[in-house]
């Protein structure tokens, strides 16, 4: 009977801690357009955040819309650092974490996709847009991705159209890309939503893609 007292005490003792108090929140923002700066929602940048006095390295996903949200966060001083980003590396952030805390990041992506179109013509799915570039390494590849969720990407696609490129573009570059619908049919059925999105990559070890916004179409 003791022993059933001291192990129920000693639970109820380790049930005492504080709970999360705080939040925090915000977006991965293009430096110069001030858009969202898209990802990859799975093996994309992620937040490493280190709370002052502790040494175990948290981290935090980034949605594929560029925005973050942990709303279990402990107030107090923390050390947070962007990693594995489609932009150019940052230096690590001193953040104070109260209530509700936002914490944008300006970032200078390493490709921009503008002007984006993407529509049905008959048995072809038609996306264009234009790529610019904001450094000097080559555009490895372009594509055209397909999911039945907004999280489309190179990383989570039903269906995907990828050209390679293997160059440097000192203005801005026009592409093209048209996806076959017929020729797709296991995959891509009539009467069905789909979400495309038009991405771009360079040609440096461990990049990630750059995305326009993804765009529903009902085939």
């Amino acid at each position: 009977m003791m022993a059933l007292l001291l192990v129920t005490a000693a639970s109820c003792e380790k049930d005492n801690y504080d709970a999360p108090d705080s939040s925090i929140f915000g977006s991965f923002i293009d430096e110069e357009t001030g858009e969202l700066v898209e990802q990859d929602i799975y093996n994309g940048t992620v937040i490493e955040y280190l709370e002052e006095g502790y040494s175990t390295i948290e981290t935090m996903i980034v949605k594929n819309d560029g925005t973050y949200r942990n709303n279990l966060m402990f107030s107090g001083n923390y050390t947070m650092t962007p990693v594995r980003g489609n932009f150019e590396p940052l230096d690590p952030r001193q953040v104070r974490v109260k209530g509700a805390t936002q914490v944008d990041f300006l970032v200078k992506p390493y490709l921009r996709l503008e002007d984006v179109v993407i529509y049905r013509n008959g048995d072809v799915i038609r996306a264009s847009f234009t790529l610019v570039q904001t450094g000097f390494d080559k555009v490895r590849t372009i594509g055209l991705f397909v999911f039945p969720e907004p999280t489309v990407g190179y990383q989570m696609n039903t269906v995907k159209v990828e050209m390679a490129v293997g160059e440097r573009f000192k203005a801005p570059q026009k592409f093209d890309i048209n996806l076959n619908i017929p020729a797709n049919s296991s995959k891509l059925k009539e009467g069905k939503s789909y979400f495309f999105r038009v991405g771009a990559i360079v040609d440096v070890p461990e990049a990630k893609y750059n995305y326009a916004p993804a765009v529903r179409i009902t085939l």
